[in-house]
Protein backbone atom coordinates (compact mmCIF):
# COMPACT_ATOMS: atom_id res chain seq x y z
CA UNK A 1 0.00 0.00 0.00
CA UNK A 2 1.33 3.32 -1.22
CA UNK A 3 1.32 6.08 1.91
CA UNK A 4 -1.20 8.38 0.40
CA UNK A 5 -3.69 5.70 1.08
CA UNK A 6 -3.37 5.97 5.04
CA UNK A 7 -5.12 9.19 4.90
CA UNK A 8 -8.63 7.79 5.40
CA UNK A 9 -7.63 5.41 7.93
CA UNK A 10 -5.58 7.93 10.09
CA UNK A 11 -9.27 10.42 9.25
CA UNK A 12 -11.02 7.43 11.17
CA UNK A 13 -8.81 6.83 14.63
CA UNK A 14 -8.73 10.93 14.93
CA UNK A 15 -12.35 10.59 14.74
CA UNK A 16 -12.45 7.89 17.01
CA UNK A 17 -10.28 9.73 19.51
CA UNK A 18 -12.50 12.73 19.27
CA UNK A 19 -15.52 10.78 20.11
CA UNK A 20 -14.32 9.03 22.76
CA UNK A 21 -12.91 12.08 24.64
CA UNK A 22 -16.46 14.19 24.35
CA UNK A 23 -17.86 10.83 25.76
CA UNK A 24 -15.44 10.58 28.42
CA UNK A 25 -16.03 13.95 29.46
CA UNK A 26 -19.51 13.85 29.31
CA UNK A 27 -19.02 10.49 32.14
CA UNK A 28 -16.94 12.52 34.32
CA UNK A 29 -19.57 15.75 34.15
CA UNK A 30 -22.84 13.54 34.75
CA UNK A 31 -22.01 10.69 36.48
CA UNK A 32 -19.69 11.46 38.87
CA UNK A 33 -22.18 10.85 41.76
CA UNK A 34 -22.23 7.24 40.64
CA UNK A 35 -18.08 5.91 41.44
CA UNK A 36 -18.33 2.41 39.98
CA UNK A 37 -20.50 2.97 37.10
CA UNK A 38 -17.87 6.17 36.28
CA UNK A 39 -15.02 3.78 36.63
CA UNK A 40 -16.68 1.45 34.16
CA UNK A 41 -17.83 3.86 31.58
CA UNK A 42 -14.34 5.70 31.56
CA UNK A 43 -12.08 2.48 31.32
CA UNK A 44 -14.76 0.93 28.55
CA UNK A 45 -14.41 4.07 26.46
CA UNK A 46 -10.64 4.12 26.86
CA UNK A 47 -10.06 0.70 25.79
CA UNK A 48 -12.56 0.75 23.24
CA UNK A 49 -10.35 3.88 21.45
CA UNK A 50 -7.09 1.43 22.20
CA UNK A 51 -8.92 -1.21 20.94
CA UNK A 52 -10.73 0.32 17.54
CA UNK A 53 -7.31 2.38 16.52
CA UNK A 54 -4.75 -0.59 16.93
CA UNK A 55 -7.27 -2.67 14.97
CA UNK A 56 -6.78 -0.20 12.31
CA UNK A 57 -3.28 -0.12 12.81
CA UNK A 58 -2.63 -3.22 12.14
CA UNK A 59 -4.23 -2.98 8.39
CA UNK A 60 -1.38 -0.39 7.97
CA UNK A 61 1.61 -2.54 8.61
CA UNK A 62 2.52 -3.71 4.84
CA UNK A 63 2.53 0.40 3.97
CA UNK A 64 5.95 1.79 2.29
CA UNK A 65 8.61 2.10 3.40
CA UNK A 66 8.46 -0.88 5.68
CA UNK A 67 8.39 -0.88 8.60
CA UNK A 68 9.37 2.56 9.05
CA UNK A 69 5.36 3.83 8.33
CA UNK A 70 4.09 1.26 11.04
CA UNK A 71 6.24 1.88 13.59
CA UNK A 72 6.19 5.60 13.42
CA UNK A 73 2.65 5.22 13.72
CA UNK A 74 2.89 2.98 16.46
CA UNK A 75 4.50 5.11 18.59
CA UNK A 76 2.87 8.59 17.59
CA UNK A 77 -0.81 7.15 18.43
CA UNK A 78 1.00 5.53 21.68
CA UNK A 79 1.82 8.92 22.73
CA UNK A 80 -2.16 9.71 21.72
CA UNK A 81 -3.52 7.88 23.33
CA UNK A 82 -1.46 8.84 26.44
CA UNK A 83 -2.64 11.93 26.47
CA UNK A 84 -6.06 11.43 26.03
CA UNK A 85 -6.18 8.61 28.22
CA UNK A 86 -4.84 9.45 31.57
CA UNK A 87 -6.19 7.61 34.37
CA UNK A 88 -6.83 4.68 32.44
CA UNK A 89 -5.05 1.14 32.28
CA UNK A 90 -6.91 -0.30 29.15
CA UNK A 91 -5.17 -3.34 29.90
CA UNK A 92 -6.30 -6.20 32.43
CA UNK A 93 -2.37 -6.42 33.47
CA UNK A 94 -2.28 -2.93 34.87
CA UNK A 95 -5.14 -3.93 36.96
CA UNK A 96 -3.73 -6.66 38.38
CA UNK A 97 -0.50 -5.18 39.91
CA UNK A 98 -2.97 -2.85 42.04
CA UNK A 99 -4.79 -5.59 42.79
CA UNK A 100 -1.76 -7.94 44.03
CA UNK A 101 -0.45 -4.59 45.59
CA UNK A 102 -3.82 -3.78 47.55
CA UNK A 103 -3.89 -0.62 45.93
CA UNK A 104 -7.38 -1.57 44.44
CA UNK A 105 -10.38 -3.83 45.77
CA UNK A 106 -11.40 -7.13 44.26
CA UNK A 107 -14.57 -5.51 43.05
CA UNK A 108 -13.05 -2.63 41.78
CA UNK A 109 -10.32 -4.51 39.63
CA UNK A 110 -12.95 -7.28 38.28
CA UNK A 111 -14.89 -3.86 37.22
CA UNK A 112 -12.21 -2.34 35.51
CA UNK A 113 -11.43 -6.04 33.65
CA UNK A 114 -14.71 -6.76 32.69
CA UNK A 115 -15.29 -3.39 30.90
CA UNK A 116 -11.75 -3.93 29.75
CA UNK A 117 -13.19 -7.01 27.58
CA UNK A 118 -16.11 -5.67 26.89
CA UNK A 119 -15.16 -2.81 25.49
CA UNK A 120 -12.51 -4.72 23.37
CA UNK A 121 -15.41 -7.01 22.28
CA UNK A 122 -17.29 -3.80 21.16
CA UNK A 123 -13.95 -2.36 19.32
CA UNK A 124 -13.68 -5.51 16.63
CA UNK A 125 -17.46 -5.33 16.41
CA UNK A 126 -17.53 -1.48 15.27
CA UNK A 127 -14.41 -1.96 13.51
CA UNK A 128 -15.80 -4.92 11.02
CA UNK A 129 -19.13 -2.69 10.36
CA UNK A 130 -16.62 0.04 9.43
CA UNK A 131 -14.02 -2.21 7.20
CA UNK A 132 -17.81 -3.28 4.98
CA UNK A 133 -18.11 0.49 4.41
CA UNK A 134 -14.91 0.32 2.57
CA UNK A 135 -13.49 3.60 3.29
CA UNK A 136 -9.79 2.77 2.81
CA UNK A 137 -8.24 0.95 0.70
CA UNK A 138 -7.53 -2.12 2.99
CA UNK A 139 -10.63 -2.48 4.23
CA UNK A 140 -12.38 -5.10 1.65
CA UNK A 141 -9.37 -7.51 2.97
CA UNK A 142 -9.78 -7.63 6.31
CA UNK A 143 -12.98 -9.12 6.16
CA UNK A 144 -12.07 -11.75 4.21
CA UNK A 145 -9.00 -12.64 6.81
CA UNK A 146 -9.47 -15.79 9.07
CA UNK A 147 -7.17 -16.26 12.00
CA UNK A 148 -4.62 -13.87 10.97
CA UNK A 149 -1.84 -16.24 12.60
CA UNK A 150 0.34 -13.88 14.88
CA UNK A 151 2.43 -16.47 16.15
CA UNK A 152 5.05 -17.08 13.61
CA UNK A 153 7.44 -19.42 16.32
CA UNK A 154 6.46 -22.20 18.54
CA UNK A 155 3.91 -22.03 21.31
CA UNK A 156 6.72 -22.13 23.86
CA UNK A 157 8.63 -19.33 22.74
CA UNK A 158 5.91 -17.62 21.96
CA UNK A 159 4.58 -17.85 25.83
CA UNK A 160 8.02 -17.06 26.76
CA UNK A 161 8.43 -13.45 24.67
CA UNK A 162 4.80 -12.42 25.40
CA UNK A 163 5.87 -13.27 29.23
CA UNK A 164 9.06 -11.42 28.81
CA UNK A 165 7.53 -8.13 27.27
CA UNK A 166 4.81 -8.33 29.77
CA UNK A 167 7.83 -8.26 32.92
CA UNK A 168 9.75 -5.48 30.53
CA UNK A 169 6.93 -3.39 30.01
CA UNK A 170 5.42 -3.33 33.56
CA UNK A 171 8.90 -2.89 35.32
CA UNK A 172 8.93 0.43 33.11
CA UNK A 173 5.79 1.64 34.42
CA UNK A 174 6.60 0.99 37.55
CA UNK A 175 9.61 2.88 37.04
CA UNK A 176 9.00 5.77 35.21
CA UNK A 177 6.42 6.47 37.79
CA UNK A 178 8.32 9.75 39.41
CA UNK A 179 8.43 11.35 36.00
CA UNK A 180 6.54 14.31 35.02
CA UNK A 181 3.47 12.92 32.57
CA UNK A 182 4.19 15.25 29.79
CA UNK A 183 7.80 12.85 29.45
CA UNK A 184 6.24 9.54 30.78
CA UNK A 185 4.16 9.55 28.13
CA UNK A 186 6.85 9.53 25.29
CA UNK A 187 9.03 6.88 27.41
CA UNK A 188 5.89 4.55 27.10
CA UNK A 189 5.46 4.75 24.02
CA UNK A 190 9.13 4.46 22.96
CA UNK A 191 9.18 1.38 24.88
CA UNK A 192 5.98 -0.16 22.88
CA UNK A 193 7.36 1.13 19.67
CA UNK A 194 10.60 -0.83 20.44
CA UNK A 195 9.48 -4.40 21.54
CA UNK A 196 6.75 -4.02 18.70
CA UNK A 197 9.98 -3.88 16.11
CA UNK A 198 11.54 -6.52 18.48
CA UNK A 199 8.67 -9.16 18.38
CA UNK A 200 5.83 -7.97 16.51
CA UNK A 201 6.97 -10.80 13.60
CA UNK A 202 6.95 -13.34 16.08
CA UNK A 203 4.25 -13.04 18.04
CA UNK A 204 2.74 -9.31 17.70
CA UNK A 205 4.27 -7.86 20.52
CA UNK A 206 0.69 -7.12 22.56
CA UNK A 207 0.72 -8.02 26.15
CA UNK A 208 -2.24 -7.23 26.78
CA UNK A 209 -4.79 -9.66 27.77
CA UNK A 210 -8.35 -7.44 26.16
CA UNK A 211 -6.32 -6.05 23.21
CA UNK A 212 -5.60 -9.52 21.61
CA UNK A 213 -9.04 -10.75 21.94
CA UNK A 214 -9.84 -7.73 20.01
CA UNK A 215 -7.63 -8.18 17.25
CA UNK A 216 -7.50 -11.88 16.85
CA UNK A 217 -10.89 -13.36 17.99
CA UNK A 218 -11.16 -15.84 15.56
CA UNK A 219 -8.20 -17.13 16.53
CA UNK A 220 -8.89 -17.69 19.89
CA UNK A 221 -12.08 -19.05 18.75
CA UNK A 222 -10.36 -21.70 16.44
CA UNK A 223 -7.54 -22.81 19.31
CA UNK A 224 -8.77 -21.00 22.50
CA UNK A 225 -5.90 -22.97 24.64
CA UNK A 226 -2.81 -21.96 23.01
CA UNK A 227 -4.21 -18.24 22.50
CA UNK A 228 -4.80 -18.17 26.27
CA UNK A 229 -1.71 -19.29 27.20
CA UNK A 230 0.18 -17.17 25.09
CA UNK A 231 -1.74 -13.99 24.84
CA UNK A 232 -3.43 -13.66 28.63
CA UNK A 233 -2.00 -16.09 30.75
CA UNK A 234 1.58 -15.20 29.52
CA UNK A 235 1.52 -11.54 30.21
CA UNK A 236 -0.45 -11.93 33.43
CA UNK A 237 1.90 -14.04 35.09
CA UNK A 238 4.42 -11.84 34.29
CA UNK A 239 2.63 -9.05 35.45
CA UNK A 240 1.92 -10.87 39.03
CA UNK A 241 6.19 -12.03 38.72
CA UNK A 242 6.96 -8.14 38.59
CA UNK A 243 4.42 -7.12 41.56
CA UNK A 244 5.78 -9.52 43.49
CA UNK A 245 9.69 -8.82 43.32
CA UNK A 246 8.67 -5.37 43.41
CA UNK A 247 6.13 -5.75 47.04
CA UNK A 248 8.26 -8.73 48.61
CA UNK A 249 12.09 -8.56 47.58
CA UNK A 250 12.37 -4.32 46.39
CA UNK A 251 10.18 -3.19 49.59
CA UNK A 252 8.47 -0.58 47.02
CA UNK A 253 5.16 1.17 48.09
CA UNK A 254 1.97 0.04 46.68
CA UNK A 255 1.86 -0.02 42.21
CA UNK A 256 0.50 2.74 40.09
CA UNK A 257 -3.40 2.04 39.01
CA UNK A 258 -2.51 3.59 35.52
CA UNK A 259 -0.24 2.97 32.96
CA UNK A 260 -0.73 6.67 31.00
Amino acid sequence: MAIGGIWPSLLLMAGIVAAVGLCRSLVRRRLHAHPHLCSFLLEAFSTFQVCACTNELCLLGNVEPKPHTALTLTYGFTVLHGLTLTGSTCNPCGVLQPLWGGGTSLKAGGLKIGAQFVAATLARVFMHFVWRLGIAEAHPGALSQGCSNPMQTTEVQAFCIELLFSVVFQLTILQVEAVKPSYRVHLIALLITMLVYAGGNLTGAIFNPALAFSLHPKCFYDNFLIYSLVYWIAPSLGTILVAFVWKSFLGYPETPTSEF
